[in-house]
């Protein structure tokens, strides 16, 4: 049948490695060639039928200049309705089934960038046509390269209630106004997921956090995520984990970079009126007013500051 709105799931996530948990899995060509017919068939399927699509599911490494993932997903959202999407979730970094033979031996660091220049160029790309297509995306789900553009383009999704970004490179850094400007543009966002690895070279930086309507907060696979300050009046669950990345520094060095983060406790105190859940710990009533065991117990599995920290690693 060919009635749009029968058709509101494309999820190209169905087949292969993802059947297995598994990242990524390196197959025969044959192998590989039978799932990219499968790719290709189901999303004939779809546009000939001009789907009008509600959830939107795909990985494809937008920087693989062989296969050229980036035109397929652009002729194949032609092809569609995004006017209804309202769930996105992309991996765009990853094809989870490759040739055996897709992988070169080695690579200089030069090599590396170029081809994560071509996979976020490629992003930006798709990105910005979704931008004018798929105005009512209320869920995303996807790595981010913290790029001033990229951020710009995820602000135009104002009906975001859900999302959850995940590191894109660990040499690439996130400036704190970028992070506090992109949480403060998204007027309706209530869930809030951030795998952000902070690089050794920003060590001693940290993160302001403002949205007057996050409920949920999540950034406990972060690494080297340090927070300023805190104004979320709405929040009522935060998870926060104080991931230990073992760089030695003497005590002096230490203490001169701890000196600069403030503490987890305080911030929650003035910024986070309505939080109710910190990790797996509800919060006792007077949590505000007195600290006591529980919390403490928390705080020195969530908390860089120097009274939380007995450890001369970061």
């Amino acid at each position: 049948m060919r009635t749009p709105r029968l058709w509101r799931v494309a999820d190209f996530m169905r087949l292969g490695a993802f059947q297995s948990g598994m990242d990524g899995v390196l197959v025969s060509f044959l192998e590989f060639e039978r799932w990219k017919e499968w790719v290709y068939q189901y999303a004939f399927h779809l546009t000939s039928r001009s789907a009008s699509l509600l959830v939107l599911r795909a990985s494809f490494d937008l920087g693989d200049q062989k296969t050229k993932w980036t035109d397929f997903l652009l002729q194949f959202l032609e092809g569609i309705h995004c006017s209804e999407l309202q769930e996105l979730e992309l991996n765009w970094t990853l094809t989870h089934l490759e040739p055996v033979d897709f992988y070169p031996s080695s690579g200089t660091v030069a090599q590396i960038c170029l081809a994560k220049t071509d996979q976020y160029n490629s992003f930006q790309t798709l990105f910005e046509k979704l931008t004018r297509s798929a105005p009512k995306l209320s869920k995303i789900k996807l790595p981010f390269d913290w790029s001033e553009h990229s951020v710009s383009l995820l602000t135009h999704f104002h009906q975001v209630h859900t999302l959850e970004l995940n590191y894109f490179w660990v040499f690439k850094g996130v400036r704190p106004e970028t992070m506090k400007g992109l949480t403060k543009s998204l007027p309706n966002l209530k869930t809030l997921i951030l795998q952000v690895l902070v690089p050794v070279k920003d060590l001693g930086v940290s993160y302001p956090l403002e949205s007057k309507s996050l409920e949920y907060l999540d950034v406990s696979q972060s690494r080297g995520l340090v927070f300023s300050c805190l104004d979320l009046p709405s929040l009522k669950e935060l998870k926060v984990k104080k991931t230990i990345r073992g760089i030695i520094l003497n005590r002096r060095t230490k203490l001169a970079l701890q000196s600069r983060w403030c503490c987890l406790y305080d911030l929650m105190k003035s910024g986070t009126p309505n939080l109710q859940m910190l990790n797996a710990h509800r919060l006792l009533p007077h949590w505000r007013e007195r600290g006591y065991t529980g919390l403490s117990e928390v705080l020195m599995q969530s908390c860089f500051c120097t009274q939380h920290t007995d450890t001369w690693l970061l």
